[in-house]
This record gives C-alpha cells, sequence and structure tokens, in this order.
C-alpha cells in the first residue's frame, strides 16, 4: 500500500456497530501507577496483561513435540541508544542495572503490553532465569527465538550462545553445553535502529508509516530433543498424483523414518525410508485442500534406528492442493487444483494497538482470519510482515488463501554487496519455514517501489526456490514512492499487478505467460470517534456511515464482475480488513471492536463477484 497524506474530511450520521460489550477495562489506573497508559485497548487487553505467560501455546504447529517450556513473561530490561550496542558484546553482555525495568516478552517495548511503550530504543537488553526440568537430564536443549528485529546476541550463564540477523524468521540455537543444575540465566541484546537497510517493512525511519516493532516480538522457548533428531520437514502435496512427498532434515547421524498418514484420526497410509531421501506416500483418492473445504491429514514422522527402535518422533500436517496458472475461457488465470479460483481478500497489515507487530493473544491473532472469512473473502495477503507459525496454522484451518509479502528493505543501494545479500538470505529462510502451508499460495518479493531492486532477478529467483507456487514479483509496480527512481514492470513472473485507489479502474489484462492482478484497490474511510488511533486520519476517500461505506464497497465489487468476465482478472486484494493507526479504511476499527461495513452485504457482494468468475470456470468445463 503506498504512503499517503490526505486529510480526512466528513460530516453527517456515524453509525457503527459494537463487535463486544463495551466492558470497562480494568486500565484505568495506569497513570495513577506511573506505568504506560494503554491509548486504545482491544477485547484482549486486559487478557494479555495479566497473563503471567502470554501466548502459551505451542508455537509450532507442524513440527510438534511434547517436551518445551515457554519462555515469555515478564524479563528483567533497560535500553535506550545510549546503552551498550548488542553489537559490541562479543564475550560477555554488559552488567544490568541494580533496578532494571520489567518487560513483558514477547511484546516489543514500543507496545503498551511491553510495559515499556518507549520508540526508539534501539540497543535493548533482556534478561531472565530458568530451570530445565529433570526429565530432560539426557536430551539436548534447543533455545528458540520465533522473531527478534533485527541483529541480536544471545548469552546463556554469561557464555555466547550464537547470534542472528533478521527480523522475520526463527532460529535456535543449541544451548545444552552452557547450562547447570539449578536455576541458569538467559541474556539477550537486540540491536535497531530502524534505517531501512534490511527488511524492515513499514519499520523505517524516513518512510515507515506506523509505530515501530523492536527487539524480541515474537514467542521464546525451550524444547528437548534427542541427540539425533528431526530437524525440519519438507512437506510438498502432489495433488495430480494423489501422492505427498516428505523430505526430512536431521541433526546428527542419518537413520530411517517412518512416516504414517491420518484422515480423520485413522491410519490411512504408513510408509518408511531412508532419512536422506525424499519418500512418497500414495494418497488414492486424495482430500483436497480449499477455502470451501479445508481438509487437512495429519502427519507422524518418526526416526527410527537400523534395529528399530524411535529415537525421535514429531507430528504434523499437510494439506493436498495446487497451484497454477492455466487458460479460461480464452484468457490465462489462476487454478487451484486444476480449476479457475478468483482470488479475492483483504489486505492484512497484522498491526494491533496494544502489541504493535505482536497480537495480544492466539485468540486476537485468528480473529482476524475469522472476520475475512465471515466477510465471504478467500484470501489475505499479508502485507510488509511475517506472522508467526500460529497465524498459518490458523488459515490452513479455517481455510484462507495466503499472499505473503517480503517485508520491504528501503535502501538496497546502500553497500548492496552486504544488504542485498542479507535481504535475499531472510527471504529465503521466510520462505523455507512457511513452505509447508498449503494456505500460502503466492510469494511477493517485492511492494511498489519500497526498495525494489534486480526485480526480474529477484522474481525468477523466487520461483526457482518454489516452482510449486505462484510468484507476483513486483505488486502494484506503477505506484512508486518518490525516495528513488522505480524499477517499473519486472516483465516476468505469475502476475502482471497494478494498484488503483480507490478503483477499480482499468487493471491490467493477461498476457500469455501471466495473469492480471488487482493487487491493492479501495481504502475508502470511515471515522468512528472512540476508536481511532491518536493521530490524524485518513483514507483515500472518506464515507460519512456505516451504510454509504458498505454502499460504495458494493459499487466496487460490481465493477470486478465484469473486468472478470471481459478482461480476464484473477486476482483482487481490497484494502484493507482494520484500520491501522492514521490508515481508516479498514472493516473493522483497529481496536476491533467495531464493524464498520454491514457484513452481511459485503458477503452477499463478494458471493455475487464469485459467482461471476465460476460462470466464467464453467465455459471452461462444458
Amino acid at each position: 500500500m503506498i504512503r499517503h497524506s490526505l486529510r480526512a474530511a466528513l460530516t453527517g450520521l456515524l453509525v457503527f456497530i459494537p463487535l463486544f460489550p463495551l466492558r470497562a477495562v480494568s486500565l484505568s489506573d495506569d497513570r495513577a501507577r506511573g506505568v504506560p497508559v494503554a491509548l486504545l485497548p482491544t477485547p484482549w487487553t486486559v487478557e494479555a496483561k495479566l497473563a503471567a505467560v502470554p501466548l502459551p501455546e505451542y508455537p509450532r504447529p507442524q513440527l510438534t513435540r511434547p517436551n518445551w517450556l515457554n519462555l515469555n513473561g515478564d524479563w528483567d530490561y533497560f535500553g535506550g541508544t545510549n546503552r551498550v550496542c548488542p553489537t559490541n558484546a562479543l564475550a560477555k553482555p554488559p552488567p544490568f542495572p541494580a533496578q532494571p525495568e520489567r518487560i513483558k516478552v514477547p511484546f516489543p517495548p514500543e507496545s503498551y503490553l511491553s510495559g515499556i511503550m518507549r520508540k526508539q530504543e534501539v540497543n535493548m537488553w533482556y534478561r531472565r532465569s530458568f530451570t530445565v526440568p529433570k526429565d530432560w537430564k539426557k536430551q539436548r536443549v534447543l533455545l528458540h527465538f520465533d522473531a527478534v528485529a533485527c541483529l541480536s546476541r544471545v548469552f546463556v550463564n554469561g557464555h555466547l550462545a550464537g547470534t542472528h540477523e533478521g527480523s522475520y524468521d526463527a532460529f535456535e540455537f543449541d544451548i545444552t553445553d552452557l547450562l547447570h543444575r539449578g536455576e541458569n540465566e538467559l541474556v539477550v541484546g537486540a540491536w535497531d535502529n530502524h534505517d531501512g537497510r534490511h527488511a524492515c517493512g513499514k519499520d523505517c525511519v524516513t518512510q515507515g508509516d506506523y509505530t515501530f516493532t523492536s527487539g524480541i516480538w515474537q514467542t521464546v522457548w525451550l524444547e528437548s530433543v534427542p541427540r539425533n533428531y528431526i530437524q525440519q520437514l519438507v512437506i510438498t502435496p502432489d495433488a495430480s498424483q494423489s501422492r505427498v512427498k516428505v523430505r526430512t532434515a536431521i541433526s546428527g547421524k542419518a537413520e530411517r523414518v517412518r512416516l504414517s498418514v491420518s484422515a480423520d484420526g485413522k491410519v490411512i497410509a504408513e510408509v518408511s525410508g531412508n532419512s536422506t531421501d525424499e519418500i512418497e506416500i500414495s494418497l488414492p483418492n486424495a482430500h483436497l485442500w480449499s477455502p470451501d473445504d479445508p481438509f487437512l491429514y495429519d502427519l507422524k514422522v518418526q526416526l527410527v534406528s537400523l534395529r528399530g527402535k524411535v529415537l525421535d518422533e514429531v507430528g504434523s500436517y499437510f494439506g493436498m492442493r495446487s497451484v497454477s496458472l492455466g487458460m479460461v475461457d480464452g484468457k490465462l488465470r489462476p487454478l487451484l487444483n486444476g480449476k479457475f479460483v478468483f482470488q479475492m481478500g483483504p489486505l492484512d497489515q497484522g498491526y494491533w494497538p496494544d502489541g504493535i507487530h505482536t497480537a495480544p493473544t492466539d485468540a486476537a491473532l485468528k480473529f482476524d482470519l475469522e472476520a475475512t472469512k465471515r466477510l465471504g473473502f478467500n484470501l489475505v495477503r499479508k502485507h510488509a510482515k511475517v506472522e508467526p507459525q500460529r497465524w498459518f496454522y490458523w488459515a490452513d484451518k479455517l481455510g484462507l488463501l495466503v499472499w505473503q509479502d517480503m517485508p520491504s528493505m528501503w535502501y538496497p543501494e546502500d553497500h548492496p554487496e552486504r544488504t542485498r545479500a542479507e535481504f535475499e538470505r531472510e527471504w529465503q529462510i521466510i520462505m523455507r519455514q512457511h513452505y509447508n502451508s498449503p494456505a500460502v499460495v503466492a510469494w511477493v518479493p517485492f511492494n511498489e517501489n519500497w526498495g525494489a531492486y534486480d526485480v526480474a532477478r529477484i522474481t525468477s529467483w523466487t520461483k526457482s526456490l518454489d516452482p510449486t507456487r505462484l510468484v507476483n514479483g513486483n505488486t502494484g509496480y506503477n505506484n512508486a514512492p518518490g525516495y528513488r527512481p522505480p524499477p517499473g514492470d519486472p516483465g516476468n513472473g505469475d502476475f502482471d499487478d497494478l494498484h488503483i485507489y480507490v478503483g477499480p479502474g482499468n487493471p491490467p489484462q493477461p498476457s500469455a505467460t501471466r495473469a492480471a492482478s488487482l493487487g491493492e484497490y479501495g481504502g475508502v474511510g470511515l471515522l468512528v470517534p472512540g476508536h481511532l488511533w491518536p493521530v490524524e486520519n485518513n483514507a483515500y476517500e472518506m464515507k460519512s456511515s456505516v451504510d454509504e461505506l458498505t454502499k460504495r464497497f458494493e459499487s466496487l465489487q460490481s465493477d470486478l464482475q465484469g473486468l472478470i468476465k471481459e478482461k480476464g482478472l484473477g486476482a483482487a486484494i481490497y484494502t484493507q480488513i482494520t484500520d491501522v493507526e492514521h490508515e481508516v479504511n479498514g472493516f473493522l476499527t483497529y481496536d476491533r471492536k467495531v464493524e464498520k461495513m454491514d457484513f452481511q452485504r459485503v458477503k452477499q457482494a463478494n458471493e455475487a463477484v464469485f459467482r461471476a468468475a465460476e460462470s466464467v470456470a464453467a465455459k471452461t468445463e462444458k
């Protein structure tokens, strides 16, 4: 989405519908206690604030083990531009103040829920103690960080456990040899100056739109594993052949693996093979995954010694579906399971007024996806951010197609030999970490002119890394923030994609090699007093009531029908699912408490769009 500064000006009656009882939240005494004040609480703010262990759910649904320990909660903290830079703490962490602040992990220090609520800390230091469960004695212990922005240095009992660069990918360290009996000390240093010279999405000092997210912002956890263990699964559905391919990555000595597939609790297939091989599992008459029927198979993978002893076991799941392009009614269009399915949904930026990048609870994380389904969409474009694994789990389970953006790097011309290499390294890891999600149907390496470079090369490279999905190389290449020369249309990839506000206007038409996409449109706003972030609020176009806003949406969706039938449009992304700070163009207010359109009418308008697409598909099927 392009940056904008339209002044909101409107008059007339505002009508809004509370989603939740507007109960009094027990946050009113924050100011009296001298702690940060919640600017705009959500329905989950109090629960998250009071939780001893926020976000307690198992964080990695596609590779599960029973023995783990959540380290979220209250940590010691100090930070600021004048503090020791973590990149300079090469051998040991700095001493903490005698009375350090307390921060609630994994909420970033900019957020209300962290208890800090300060911007531009740059240098951040965290500390907590933990005790390893006694029954882990003969196991290896892994320390997991699901996301830390952006450079981190981790110490266990005063010794360096490892370093990491990247804001959106998960990482881990084997800390077994640094542990001792009883209480252990964990110290994490994080540095992030938001200078736009690494993947940072909206978090750039000179170009960013919203409150930044720094430091630890996803779950921190420990896991117990055997000496030889399953480190990674790569699951590739082959719907056309009714089979699934599974490759395992093993830490330690390679052994054999045994795989078991279940459907509705019943084992339907079992195979074994070498742990170094890709193993195929036949699934006759496979139950296909789709937004209308998001069926998931359960998968159990065991690492087995040559003598038949089970060394390690993990649980997972997968969906059987295919994604491709094909000619339908004479035009190239996106296909799901071999059929034209118009891909349509909202832009989803994943911001929260209480947690910024971090949803306050798992129910909150799920809520936006449930709202997208209630509105009758089949897709969500995750914009300039990468969510935790549980978000993808809910998309898989609820049945939503996902376009996943790579968060932008703003200045790829500065020290390109380093900045570009790091950008590409992180993008490759992000793709690998979310490869198994059936919901993900398209990768989007660049948005508009936000740091796009070598677009044709990156588009081809992305496709080579994952030929099973579509690649939208530069969504909205026509919208070019003027801080640098625009790269323009890459000419390759699977979509020719323009952004048109308010639209839908005249989006591109399919070619012989690319489908047509309206990568962003809409952006129509409504002010709801009492539910606004305390800044100047704006949108591309403003309406005065729920009814007027809904009518405008219905008009846009009506125009889409002709574009699908006559022009070959294959996908459309409406801006956006919720308001975000100054942008008031969501279906929901930023605090998720008010529906700004009539959801039933929106759903009916969307259903009419899908019927238009189905009528096109029916021509080819006859």
